[in-house]
């Protein structure tokens, strides 16, 4: 029976049993109940940052950006969820909406929650500096920071999803070349025989070789012969769809600013679309340093 941990509590799971998370959505066990645990727990944390945020200006501002800063991250994903998931379809991999959807919370979760953990400091700053160009450069650098750490849970989760698939594909090769040549089978692949065969493909019966087995060279090229419906899907196509994610996050951002607010200007829910969020940074940094 899966341990599914609700509210902040599932960032502890994330973090100390991340292959059984992927195994549950191989598996595809309540997807629906792990992602509004993720869900409730990201939102939480990112409201919470961005009452620090917000605090910098007014207590309206804390406001303001208790909501916008996880309609941000939550916008961005509903943004490039779907693009995600028919570039994995057309390259190949065979998740479901419902795996794509959990996966993607994964690393947004992790984001949320490692944020809401640089808040004390976040805070201290605000409390003990009177410099506001270095408190928002602070706080850009922390989410960038969180940002690329949950990202790295996305590529281990897709990693793992393709392993699966890879090694499934591969003994029902063998399974097939069982059938057509019974008395040809080679001697030197034992983990497929064994399995064509109906042995335990690993604990519990989950599909999965035993003992970490990694294919050799011959049937690592094999793979690339395999149907469309069975090749893993293409991890480069992942870091393409991240850095899609990341433009489209920055310019949303720029877009339901302000979540700091500037001392010298007064509250505004939002602000008017002019310049980029990259000139803005650089804007900054050469106020900070000029020292203004």
């Amino acid at each position: 029976m899966t341990n599914s941990p609700g509210g902040l509590l599932i960032i502890e799971r994330l973090l100390r049993d991340r292959d059984g998370v992927w195994r549950q959505i191989i598996d595809e066990r309540d997807l629906g109940a792990i992602s509004l645990q993720m869900l409730a727990s990201s939102s939480l944390s990112f409201a919470l940052y961005g009452v620090v945020l917000g605090a910098s200006h007014s207590w309206v501002q804390a406001i303001s950006s208790f909501v916008k800063l996880p309609l941000l991250f939550l916008a961005t994903l509903a943004i490039c969820l779907p693009t995600l998931y028919l570039f994995n379809l057309v390259f190949g991999a065979r998740l479901s909406v419902m795996q794509a959807v959990t996966l993607i919370m994964v690393p947004i979760t992790v984001t949320a929650v490692l944020t809401l953990a640089f808040a004390p400091i976040s805070l201290f700053f605000l409390i003990t500096s009177n410099s506001y160009s270095f408190f928002k450069l602070l706080n850009v650098a922390i989410l960038v920071l969180t940002a690329v750490v949950g990202l790295r849970f996305l590529t281990a989760g897709m990693a793992a999803f393709n392993e699966h698939q890879v090694k499934l594909a591969l003994v029902a090769a063998a399974i097939e070349r069982e059938k057509r040549e019974p008395a040809e089978v080679p001697a030197k692949e034992p983990a497929l025989v064994g399995a064509a065969n109906g042995a335990s493909a690993g604990p519990a019966g989950d599909g999965l070789l035993p003992g970490g087995w990694e294919p050799s060279r011959p049937q690592a090229r094999a793979v690339h012969e395999l149907p469309a419906g069975q090749r893993p899907a293409s991890m480069t196509l992942l870091y393409i769809w991240i850095a899609l994610f990341g433009f489209v996050g920055t310019q949303l951002a720029w877009t339901l600013r302000p979540f700091f607010g500037s001392p010298s200007e007064p509250f505004a829910v939002f602000r008017d679309v002019d310049g980029t969020f990259y000139a803005d940074i650089i804007t900054t940094i050469g106020r900070l340093i000029v020292g203004q």
